[in-house]
Formats: C-alpha cells, sequence, structure tokens
C-alpha cells in the first residue's frame, strides 16, 4: 500500500487532469495498434510484388515463408503477454516498438528468401502480435463498462487510419522513394514516435493511482463521470484454458484472423486474376476501412448490451460471403461490394477480439490469457 500511495504522489499527469486518464491511454493505445500497420497483411501486400520481382523468389514461397514468418512469430506471444502482466504496459511498449521498428528498418535490406523469412518473423512477432497485444491489454485495464464502446471508438481510428491510410500511403511513397527505403521509415516512425509517446503517456492499471476503471474515483468528492463498475472475475491462464468459453471463441477468431488474412495478403493478385488492376486493389481499402470503421464503432457498443457468441457468428458469416465473392470480381462496382463485405466482417471480428478475453476472464492476468489466444 506506501508503495502504491507514492506512484500517487508521483504521478501527478494521471491523477491531476481535469478528466479521466483513460481517455489518454485511449489515444496512444489507439495509435499503438494503428502503428502494427507495417506488420499487417494490408500493408505488407502492398511490398509483395516487390518482393517478388527484386529478390527473385516465387508468390508460393513469399506466401509460404509469410505462413511460416506468422507461426514463428506467434509462438513469442504467451511469453510477451506473461512479461506485459509482470512489468506494465509501459515498459512492454517501448521494447516492442523500439525492436518493431528496427525489424522494419531490416526489412528495406533483405536480399533473399532467407533474409525475408527472418524479416517476416520479426514484423509478425513484434507489430502485428506484440505491439497489438500491449496496446490493446493497455486501454483494456483502464475501461470496463465502457469496453465494448470505447474499443469501437478506438477501432474506427484504427480503421481508418491503419486500414484505410496506410496502404494508400505506402502505395505512394514507393514510387517515390522505393520500397528499401519506405519499410525503414516506417521503422523510423515507430522508433521516433511510437516509442517515445508510449513511455511519456502509458500508465498502468487505474488502481494504482486512486482511480478506478471507466473514470470513477475511489475516494474523494466532486461528481463522479461514471457509474461503479462491476468488480472483475479474475481467471488465471490455466483456468481459462480449461473452459469451453475460451476455446469456442478463440476457434471462431482464429477462424477469421486466418481466413481474413489470406484475402488480405493475395489482394492484389484475386483482382488480377479477375481482371482487375493494382489500384483497383489498393482502393478498394477504401471501403474496407470505412465499412469496418463504421461497424467496429456500432457493434463496439453493442458488445457491451448482447452476448459476444451472436456478433461472432454473423462476423463468420460475412466473411464466408466474402470468400465466395472472391472469386466473382468481374468489375469494379462488384469489387467495392467484395470490400464492404469484408470489411463488416473484419468490424465485427475486431469488436470481439478486442474485448472477449477481459470480458470473460478479467484483467489481472489479461496478458497471459491474450497472449495465448493470439497465438493461436
Amino acid at each position: 500500500m506506501p508503495h502504491n500511495t507514492a506512484r500517487i504522489q508521483k504521478q501527478t499527469l494521471v491523477t491531476q487532469l481535469p478528466f479521466f486518464y483513460g481517455w489518454v491511454i485511449l489515444a496512444v493505445g489507439t495509435l499503438g495498434v494503428i502503428m502494427t500497420s507495417p506488420g499487417q497483411t494490408y500493408a505488407v501486400s502492398i511490398f509483395i510484388e516487390h518482393f517478388i520481382q527484386d529478390l527473385g523468389v516465387s508468390r508460393s514461397l513469399v506466401s509460404t515463408l509469410y505462413a511460416a514468418g506468422t507461426l514463428v512469430g506467434s509462438f513469442a506471444l504467451p511469453f510477451v503477454g506473461r512479461e506485459i502482466d509482470r512489468r506494465g504496459t509501459r515498459v512492454m511498449v517501448v521494447v516492442i516498438a523500439g525492436i518493431f521498428g528496427l525489424a522494419c528498418i531490416y526489412m528495406g535490406f533483405v536480399r533473399g528468401a532467407l533474409t525475408l523469412a527472418l524479416g517476416f518473423v520479426a514484423i509478425r512477432m513484434f507489430g502485428q502480435g506484440s505491439l497489438s497485444l500491449v496496446s490493446q491489454n493497455a486501454i483494456n485495464q483502464w475501461w470496463v463498462q465502457r469496453r465494448g464502446t470505447i474499443l469501437g471508438l478506438s477501432g474506427l481510428f484504427v480503421s481508418l487510419l491503419g486500414l484505410g491510410a496506410f496502404p494508400a500511403l505506402i502505395n505512394w511513397l514507393i514510387p517515390q522513394i522505393g520500397w528499401r527505403l519506405t519499410y525503414p521509415l516506417l521503422g523510423a516512425l515507430l522508433l521516433l514516435v511510437m516509442a517515445p509517446l508510449g513511455f511519456l503517456f502509458l500508465r498502468d492499471r487505474p488502481e494504482l493511482y486512486g482511480l478506478e476503471p471507466d473514470g470513477r474515483r475511489k475516494s474523494g468528492g466532486g461528481v463522479e463521470d461514471a457509474p461503479p463498475s462491476a468488480p472483475d472475475e479474475n481467471w488465471t491462464r490455466g483456468e481459462a484454458l480449461r473452459t469451453p468459453t475460451f476455446w469456442i471463441v478463440t476457434g471462431g477468431v482464429a477462424t477469421s484472423a486466418m481466413m481474413g488474412t489470406g484475402l488480405f495478403f493475395h489482394m492484389v493478385s484475386i483482382f488480377a486474376d479477375n481482371g482487375l488492376s493494382a489500384d483497383v486493389a489498393a482502393s478498394v481499402y477504401l471501403p474496407i476501412a470505412a465499412t469496418t470503421a463504421i461497424v467496429n464503432l456500432g457493434s463496439g457498443a453493442l458488445v457491451d448490451r448482447i452476448p459476444l457468441r451472436f456478433a461472432l457468428s454473423v462476423a463468420l458469416v460475412l466473411l464466408a460471403a466474402a470468400l465466395w465473392g472472391a472469386q466473382y470480381l468481374a468489375t469494379v462496382p462488384l469489387a467495392f461490394l467484395y470490400g464492404v463485405t469484408l470489411g463488416a466482417s473484419t468490424g465485427l471480428y475486431r469488436s470481439v477480439a478486442g474485448v472477449a478475453w477481459a470480458n470473460y476472464f478479467g484483467r489481472q492476468h489479461l496478458g497471459s490469457i491474450s497472449g495465448t489466444a493470439t497465438t493461436i
């Protein structure tokens, strides 16, 4: 208790702002998820044709290396989750963003299949996996009753600035400076922007600063800006793994991730097989992003009120429709309809994946539980 009191006295930034510090956590955590983009499939897909042409490797080999890199990178996530629980989000976001930035710089120097494979392991492990994990966990620690709505709001900006803007930015940068300079430039953003902001503004659980999740103070007068939060029911990772709920939800989320990754990774080649250009493929990211943002925002509020299984079921049905429609993209309007369907599925999937583990199993061991789920 004295240790916690000392922290409260020192962290004036947290306790003396005129608004709940969870909003700062939301902003920095959302930026963290956006900055996973250089390791996300929707951004990597823009580089695929350049890897094939410049490195002299086949499309199937690049796809295999990417799958292997994703698999190998995922094995580290249970360890990363445990370290988040032990060391807190502030320390871990600096470490992860720093290593991920260096991995992006490395991607500009790959020369063949082996070095490309190592690069895929690094950007998937520290970008798509670890940085996303720590950023979402930071938000989950500060919001409980409003968790779905808040993560829906976060997803809105992630969709618009990540899924929407990053592919277009990369597609513009590559003709200007080349793909070998584009990846290191993205790495520099992680080192010079994300890591410092994470260190300056991320904080661990609100209880350490005399606050409760959602904005209610534990003590003191004045008007409270949120109703009391229900107490967490905290499960250990071992306890969570013994429940059917963990495996059913993880199975649905993993299926969405697997199929969605395939569609995003091969976006350009899927469109080419249907007689559509790479520019059309890049432009379809805009309706995907817009639909993902709208659905993510709306469904985020809904998952605070309805069982998660309903949202996950609808997401899987929409994904099945996108998989079926991928072979019939004969015209640009059909391509945009495909993008809307895929975006709606992605938005629902993100809402479920963002809140599921914290909602079901609490916050105390959230890193370990969500790290294991993310590996799967």
